[in-house]
C-alpha cells in the first residue's frame, strides 16, 4: 500500500474515534449510602436545614419546674391579736343618711360606691370587720365584707398594710386578687416594700398641704410564688364564712416584727402600690367626699370604689398618738351609769371636740371638719 495513503487513512480513523467520544453521554455517578453522603448536597431546601435544629430544640426544651411549697398555713390560732369593725354602707343609698368613717384628709375611706353619682353600691368592697391572729410562723389578716359575691365589680383586690416602725408610714403592702376557693393559694398574691420610706410624705396618715411626690411601695419582693421564699404569702376564702377573706403572711419575710400597726383594704384600681398614701396622691377636690355633710367636696370623684379600716396595735400598748390608730373603747357591763355615761351600743362615749361627731357603730369620734 502506498505509505502516503496509509497515513491519510490513519488520520481519518483517529479523528472519527475522537468525535465519537465527545458525543457519547456522560455516565451517571454511582449511588452512595446516606452515611457517606455530603450533608449539604443531601438537603433539597437549605432553609429547612437551618429551621430544623430550632424546632427540635423547642420540642425538647424542658418546662419550667413547678413551684415547690414547704410552709403552707393550716387553720387560724385560737387567740386573736386584734379586731377593728368598720362602717357598713349597705343602707346608705336606701336611707340617704350620712356615711361614717370617711375622712379623706385622715386617710380614712368608706367609699364602696361608683364615682360622682354614688348610686351603685359594691358589697364585695365594703369592709365590715377585720381581725388579726398570729403564731410563730404566720400573721393572719382577716377581712369580712358585707357580701363577697356581690354585683360583680371588676378587678377587685384586697390588701393588708403594716407599719412596723410605728411612725404612721406603711412599710409593707400585701395585695391579693379576689380568691376563688377556700383552699390556700399564692395565686394573685404580691408583697411590696417601701424601701425608701417615702410613703406617707411629711405627715403620715394625713393629707399633705401639697401633693407629695412618692413612688409608693416601690419594691416587689414576692409575686405569686416567685421570690426568695415561695411561701411568703397566701390567701383564701374562709371555709367558715363565705364573706370573709383570709391572708397568711410569713413573719420572717416581713422582718419578724414584734410589734406593728396593721389595717386592711378593699377596692379596685386604687389598690395599687404606687398610689400610697392615697391622700397624698390626690387633692381633696379631686378625691371628693362620701359624706354629704361635706358639701364643698361631696360626692366622691376620682377616689372611689375603695374602703379601708383603722389601724390596730399588735404587740404593744399604744399611746393613742399613733397615726391612723383605731379609737379604743371600754364596754359597759352592768353599769348603772350606762344611760348617762354610755351609748346605745354599749361603749363609753368619749367627748368629741367641735370638729368631730360621735359614731355609735364604731364607738369613735368621726372627723367632720372645723366648725
Amino acid at each position: 500500500m502506498d505509505h502516503s495513503k496509509f497515513r491519510v487513512y490513519s488520520l481519518f480513523l483517529v479523528m472519527f474515534v475522537f468525535l465519537a467520544a465527545c458525543n457519547s453521554p456522560i455516565p451517571a455517578a454511582p449511588e452512595t449510602s446516606s452515611e457517606g453522603a455530603n450533608p449539604i448536597a443531601a438537603v433539597e431546601n437549605p432553609a429547612a436545614a437551618t429551621e430544623a435544629p430550632a424546632e427540635a430544640l423547642e420540642a425538647t426544651e424542658a418546662a419550667p419546674p413547678a413551684i415547690q411549697h414547704t410552709d403552707i398555713p393550716v387553720g387560724l390560732p385560737e387567740k386573736q391579736s386584734g379586731q377593728a369593725t368598720d362602717f357598713n354602707s349597705s343602707k346608705i343609698i336606701e336611707t340617704k343618711t350620712n356615711i361614717g368613717g370617711d375622712r379623706f384628709s385622715f386617710e380614712k375611706f368608706e367609699r364602696p360606691f361608683n364615682a360622682n353619682t354614688m348610686d351603685v353600691y359594691y358589697s364585695e368592697i365594703d369592709i365590715v370587720n377585720t381581725l388579726v391572729y398570729q403564731d410563730d410562723i404566720w400573721i393572719y389578716g382577716i377581712i369580712t365584707l358585707n357580701q363577697l359575691q356581690g354585683n360583680g365589680v371588676e378587678n377587685v383586690k384586697y390588701a393588708i398594710e403594716l407599719d412596723i416602725n410605728l411612725d404612721g408610714k406603711g412599710d409593707w403592702l400585701i395585695i391579693a386578687s379576689k380568691p376563688a376557693s377556700t383552699e390556700w393559694t399564692v395565686d394573685g398574691v404580691q408583697i411590696y416594700k417601701d424601701a425608701n420610706q417615702d410613703v406617707g410624705g411629711e405627715q403620715p396618715m394625713l393629707s399633705d398641704n401639697i401633693q407629695f411626690t412618692s413612688d409608693g411601695f416601690e419594691t416587689n419582693i414576692f409575686d405569686q410564688g416567685q421570690g426568695d421564699d415561695a411561701d411568703s404569702a397566701w390567701v383564701r376564702i374562709s371555709p367558715n364564712d363565705p364573706n370573709t377573706i383570709e391572708f397568711a403572711l410569713k413573719q420572717t419575710v416581713l422582718e419578724s416584727p414584734k410589734k406593728y400597726l396593721i389595717n386592711m383594704w378593699a377596692g379596685t384600681n386604687l389598690i395599687d402600690p404606687a398610689f400610697f398614701d392615697i391622700s397624698d396622691k390626690f387633692t381633696h377636690e379631686q378625691a371628693g367626699a362620701a359624706d354629704s355633710g361635706l358639701n364643698i367636696f361631696y360626692p366622691i370623684k376620682e377616689v372611689a370604689e375603695i374602703d379601708n379600716s383603722c389601724r390596730m396595735a399588735v404587740g404593744f400598748q399604744p399611746t393613742g398618738k399613733e397615726p391612723g390608730l383605731c379609737t379604743t373603747f371600754s364596754p359597759i357591763i352592768n353599769d348603772p351609769l350606762a344611760p348617762s355615761g354610755g351609748s346605745s351600743t354599749g361603749c363609753v362615749v368619749k367627748s368629741c371636740n367641735s370638729s368631730y361627731v360621735w359614731n355609735d357603730s364604731s364607738c369613735s369620734c368621726d372627723y367632720i371638719g372645723p366648725k
